[in-house]
């Protein structure tokens, strides 16, 4: 093992999975079969993994995601409407490189919500930033901001955060401040941050649900016209599990 001076200049480095990898080899009965340079190789590596994964961990957690969904777990033979070609498209990333939109669309249950954490859960490991917001709470959020204080910071750290979700768009008609905060959200990440919006209202329901002609032009122009569309259909989900987990308690 190394000597402890060395191992608390690790420490001190932080080089915590370079620490772990050296316990590791030392534990290892045939460690001495690999070369200085294969060894060296295999703590670097392990130093990367550590930081990687402690990095995405700190991602994850300011996303704040409903679920802890991974498009790998994507059921494609349950019939949503799903196409997989447009979900790997997704997974790779470019619609995020390009700062467009994702619209999910559906019925309640079908996996809206769900789907898009997994997007959101890739774009995680990708590297970017993401935040999950229902928008009725982000809504009130930004309304309460308008009086303490906090709405220039809070619209600064939205503006900059590469992936935004907004879940439960539509469940209801949008105030006069509410449509000039949502204008004012979305003009800053126009064409630069992507937003994905999950609505149980059709999208050519969206105008009327925001009330004001000219508003509800530049909000549609800003999230709509730039947007991938995914519109699911069919069982709720939730009902279905309960249908199958009542189907096995019975046999």
């Amino acid at each position: 093992m190394l000597p402890n001076p060395t191992l608390d200049k690790l420490q001190t480095l932080r080089l915590h999975g370079m620490i772990k990898a050296l316990g590791e080899q030392h534990a290892t009965p045939d460690i001495n079969d690999l070369s200085f340079d294969e060894r060296l190789g295999l703590m670097v590596d392990r130093e990367l993994t550590e930081r990687e994964d402690a990095r995405l961990t700190t991602r994850l957690k300011a996303a704040r995601l409903r679920h802890n969904a991974c498009l790998e777990d994507i059921d494609y033979r349950s019939p949503r409407g799903l196409d997989k070609a447009l979900i790997l498209q997704l997974g790779s990333g470019q619609w995020l490189r390009d700062g467009l939109n994702l619209i999910i669309g559906g019925p309640t249950g079908v996996g809206k919500t769900w789907l898009a954490c997994a997007l959101a859960h890739k774009a995680c490991r990708d590297g970017y930033s993401v935040r999950y917001l229902r928008l009725p709470r982000l809504m009130e959020e930004l309304g309460l901001a308008h009086g303490d204080g906090r709405f220039a910071k809070l619209m600064a750290g939205y503006a900059k955060t590469d992936l935004l979700i907004l879940d439960d768009w539509g469940l209801a008609p949008f105030s006069a401040q509410q449509r000039r905060d949502m204008l004012e959200l979305l003009d800053d990440r126009y064409g630069n941050r992507s937003t994905l919006v999950t609505s149980q209202m059709p999208v050519d329901k969206w105008h009327a649900l925001i009330g004001d002609p000219t508003l509800g032009d530049a909000i549609l122009d800003r999230l709509v016209h730039n947007a991938y569309r995914i519109e699911l259909k069919g069982e709720s989900m939730r009902r279905r599990a309960t249908k199958l987990t009542a189907t096995e308690t019975s046999d």
